[in-house]
């Protein structure tokens, strides 16, 4: 599975820890910036080339990230066919997948330590959508909203 990473200069520094261990984990990666830290990016720049990533390769997934993760979803929410979610807890990113299929987790570099951040990223790579009927009708609701 292809994992696209994006991220100011706010989430640098957990980006670059996530990167290493995707990378340990046998996870192919595609960082769609910030390459290195500059204090005045602006994060749609590289939200939205890994949100664009994700959306023309549905196997894939991606993992954003800065300050408090929150304008970084909202970013990756713009393009079409992505369910971007701002993981704060275990629960929340398991939810998200499980009901929402979500292809997107965003985490606040403000509110999640490393140890957290890789939980939160193993969770949300590892658990399956649930398939279940109820959850598949709201997505396809959701993506003919995006009509």
């Amino acid at each position: 599975m292809k994992i696209y990473l994006g991220t100011d200069h706010a989430g640098f520094e957990l980006k670059e820890k996530i990167k290493s261990y995707l990378v340990e984990n046998g996870y192919e990666i595609e960082d769609c910036g910030a390459f290195s830290f500059d204090k005045d990016d602006d994060y749609p720049d590289f939200i939205a080339n890994a949100a664009l990533g994700v959306s023309k390769n549905t196997d894939s997934k991606g993992v954003v990230f800065g300050k408090s993760g929150a304008g970084e979803c909202i970013v990756a929410n713009k393009i079409k066919g992505i369910r971007a979610i701002l993981g704060f807890n275990k629960e929340n990113v398991e939810l998200s997948r499980l009901h929402n299929d979500a292809n997107v987790l965003s985490l606040g570099s403000a509110f999640t330590n490393d140890d957290l951040a890789k939980e939160l990223v193993k969770i949300f790579l590892d658990t399956p959508f649930s398939n279940e009927e109820r959850h598949s009708r709201r997505i396809a609701k959701i993506k003919k909203l995006e009509e």
